[in-house]
């Protein structure tokens, strides 16, 4: 059997076979996602919406599209995702009620929403919000983290809209108001980089609100954490704020619609590692993105990755090289039970194949052997024959050392033909 028959009655087939199994695989196989998501954020002059512009630069380095949605905030941003028109979403760590969400899941905690509540300087000091009765009080736009707290906050302090005005609008028109009379406090949930904290902090006019009780209100609320901005802590030479205050913070998270893609998961994932690992006024290095203070059920993949970190895989290959290589791996355990067959025939078909090189000749050694010839010019006949296939093997039969003693032996055996045939001569 030659080795091109050998190759289509053994390997071929084998190779096929193997082939095939790759295809009825590749049907099961969750095919690559579209890589595109979509995040609802809240409105333009918010944190939450610079962040994901953070977020759609370093993703866009890794071809996958960011779509930024403007909302009023959390309340609509669940709306979005229990609607599936966004795929993640920005919320308050307090706002999700699990009951009625069942198809949202948490994937992080990216940092503190420190809650502000400052006032009108009006010569004396508000240490309690039972005080703010009667007052004219901003508690955020509709549908938004702020306003879902406030009202949750005043209405345990016995503060409705009996006995007090609450106003509904934006962080920065409820600034103005109150820098100008029109109001007399305002919640605001925002990071202490905000302009409108800063400025508000810098104004002489206004009042931040010396939380007391930050210890009940934890216990009540498990949702918010105690904080202290400390003096000088966001301008030493003004010395901004005058004096150590106490404050309550809840936290910024990042939510999915259940089912989103475990590769987009972890690639977003990896992102907003980069965005949120600094240390910062009120959170320690490497503090978030954090398991913690979530209000739902942790998305699977987000918990595997911010447990375990990067993969073997990633650490070597670029993301979506390294999510193709693992996505494959359902093909390992078929393919190598097709291949050991395949790989253990190796060896016999390179043994068969070198000493064809050898044994090929002998079929002209044997028949020069076992020829008639009897006469003097028919074996001389033959022994020149002999003298030129000698010269034949010789030139055209090269093989590795470890085969050297069988093709020795066939030189060996041409030489005894050639002995046996000059005797008879």
């Amino acid at each position: 059997m030659s080795v091109m028959q050998v190759v289509f009655r053994v390997v071929f087939p084998i190779l096929l076979l193997v082939a095939a199994v790759f295809y009825v695989i590749f049907l099961f196989i969750e095919p690559s996602p579209k890589k595109e998501l979509t995040i609802a954020t809240s409105s333009k002059d918010s944190t939450y919406y610079t962040t994901a512009l953070e977020y759609q630069a370093l993703l866009a380095k890794q071809n996958v599209k960011l779509n930024i949605l403007e909302t009023s905030g959390s309340v609509e941003n669940l709306d979005l995702l229990n609607s599936q028109k966004a795929d993640i979403a920005f919320v308050q760590a307090g706002v999700i009620d699990a009951n009625d969400n069942v198809n949202v899941e948490s994937l992080a905690s990216v940092h503190y929403e420190p809650l502000w509540i400052f006032y009108k300087n009006q010569g004396y000091e508000i240490e309690y919000l039972v005080e703010l009765i009667n007052k004219k009080i901003s508690i955020g736009v509709i549908g938004s983290g702020t306003q879902y707290l406030a009202i949750q906050m005043l209405v345990d302090n016995g503060i409705t809209t009996d006995n007090a005005s609450l106003v509904m609008d934006s962080p920065t028109n409820s600034k103005n108001q109150l820098i100008n009379g029109k109001i007399d406090a305002m919640f605001l949930v925002s990071s202490p980089s905000s302009p409108i904290v800063v400025e508000l902090l810098s104004d002489p006019s206004i009042e931040l609100l010396n939380v007391k009780r930050v210890k009940a209100y934890n216990q009540k609320y498990a949702f918010l954490s105690p904080l202290v901005l400390y003096e000088g802590t966001i301008d030493l030479y003004k010395n901004v704020p005058s004096e150590n205050k106490n404050m309550l913070s809840t936290t910024a998270n990042l939510v999915c619609k259940k089912g989103l893609n475990d590769e987009l998961v972890r690639i977003f994932l990896k992102q907003i590692k980069i965005v949120h690992t600094e240390k910062s006024i009120f959170q320690e290095q490497n503090q978030f993105p954090s398991l913690s203070h979530l209000d739902t059920q942790i998305n699977a993949e987000a918990q595997n990755y911010l447990t375990s970190g990067d993969s073997w895989l990633e650490s070597i290959f670029p993301f979506w090289v390294a999510s193709q290589i693992d996505r494959l791996k359902l093909l390992l355990i078929p393919l190598l039970t097709l291949l050991f067959p395949l790989f253990k025939g190796v060896l016999p078909l390179y043994r068969w194949t070198i000493r064809s090189k050898i044994y090929r000749w002998y079929k002209r050694l044997d028949d020069l052997e076992n020829s008639n010839a009897s006469k003097p010019e028919e074996l001389k006949e033959n022994m020149q024959k002999l003298a030129a296939l000698k010269l034949e093997v010789q030139a055209q039969t090269k093989v590795p050392l470890s085969y050297k003693g069988e093709y020795y032996n066939l030189l060996l055996h041409i030489d005894l033909v050639s002995k046996e045939l000059k005797v008879k001569s």
